[in-house]
C-alpha cells in the first residue's frame, strides 16, 4: 500500500487533534471530586438587565485604555463601549461579568454586576449625545434583548441602580428617543392626576428605585424622565409616576 505523503498526514492528525480540543472545550466542566450524573433541569445564569453609562473621559482609546485597566477606585470593565462615531466595542463577553455597576439596586437585583450588561458611551459627562451614537445603541439593544432575551423595559442608567454614588448616563441622555424606540420605560399617553390615597415613593420603589437615600433617588428619577427638572417631588412627578405604574 503506498503510504500517505508527509504533509497530507500532518493535515490529518491536526485535523483530529483539533476536533478533539473542541469537543473537550464543549463537554461540561465539573468538578473531579464528584461523580458526574448530569441532570437536565437547569439553565445559565444569565443577564436580565441592561446598565447604560457614559465614560467621562474624552477619547475612545483612553475609555479602552481604563477599561482594560482600572480607574481611581481600581480594576473596571464593561461589556460594551460605543464611541461617539457609533463604532461599537466589545470588552467582556455577554455571559461573563464585567465589572461596571459595582454597589446598587433595581427592583429585586441587589448585585448588578452579576446579572446585567454594561454598555459604555464615550461621552464627557457634559455634552450632548452624538445621534450616530445613539441609533448604534438603539441597534446594540435590539440584539442583546433579543438574542438574550432580556426584557425590553429593563434599560436603565447607572445612576437608577446607584442614585447615591453615580450621575451617568445623567439629565443630556435621551431616554425618550430609547422609549420611542421600545427600551426602558417611559410614561405614555396623557399624563393625569392619580386618585386620591396614591402613593408616590411607593410607586418609586414599584419602578425599580431604592429608598435608602430618597433625595437620592428622586434625582435620578428627574433626571431620567425630567431631564434634571425639579428638586422636590411635586404633582409632575406623581403623574409621571402613576402612568408608569399603571402601565406595568
Amino acid at each position: 500500500m503506498r503510504s500517505l505523503p508527509t504533509n497530507v498526514f500532518r493535515l490529518a492528525a491536526a485535523t483530529v487533534c483539533a476536533l478533539l480540543l473542541a469537543a473537550c472545550a464543549a463537554a461540561p466542566k465539573h468538578n473531579p471530586l464528584a461523580t458526574w450524573v448530569p441532570s437536565p433541569n437547569y439553565n445559565a445564569r444569565k443577564a436580565m438587565l441592561i446598565v447604560v453609562h457614559y465614560t467621562e473621559q474624552h477619547s475612545v482609546q483612553e475609555s479602552l485604555d481604563t477599561l482594560r485597566s482600572q480607574n481611581s477606585q481600581g480594576p473596571v470593565s464593561a461589556h460594551y463601549l460605543i464611541g461617539a462615531d457609533g463604532r461599537i466595542y466589545q470588552l467582556v463577553a455577554d455571559e461573563a461579568r464585567a465589572w461596571h455597576a459595582g454597589p446598587g439596586r433595581w427592583g429585586t437585583i441587589t448585585d448588578p454586576n452579576s446579572a446585567s450588561i454594561g454598555i459604555e458611551l464615550d461621552n464627557d459627562g457634559a455634552s450632548p449625545f452624538a445621534t450616530t451614537q445613539i441609533d448604534s445603541l438603539l441597534v446594540l439593544l435590539a440584539d442583546l434583548t433579543e438574542r438574550l432575551s432580556i426584557p425590553r423595559t429593563q434599560v436603565v442608567g447607572h445612576e437608577d441602580v446607584a442614585p447615591t454614588r453615580k450621575i451617568d448616563p445623567g439629565p443630556l441622555f435621551p431616554w425618550k428617543r430609547l422609549a420611542d424606540a421600545g427600551y426602558g420605560r417611559w410614561p405614555r399617553g396623557e399624563l393625569v392626576t392619580p386618585p386620591a390615597g396614591f402613593d408616590a415613593w411607593a410607586a418609586l420603589a414599584q419602578i425599580g428605585y431604592a429608598l435608602d437615600d430618597r433625595a437620592a433617588a428622586l434625582h435620578a428619577f428627574h433626571n431620567h424622565f425630567r431631564s434634571g427638572e425639579g428638586d422636590a417631588l411635586d404633582d409632575i412627578d406623581e403623574r409621571i409616576l402613576y402612568a408608569l405604574t399603571k402601565d406595568r
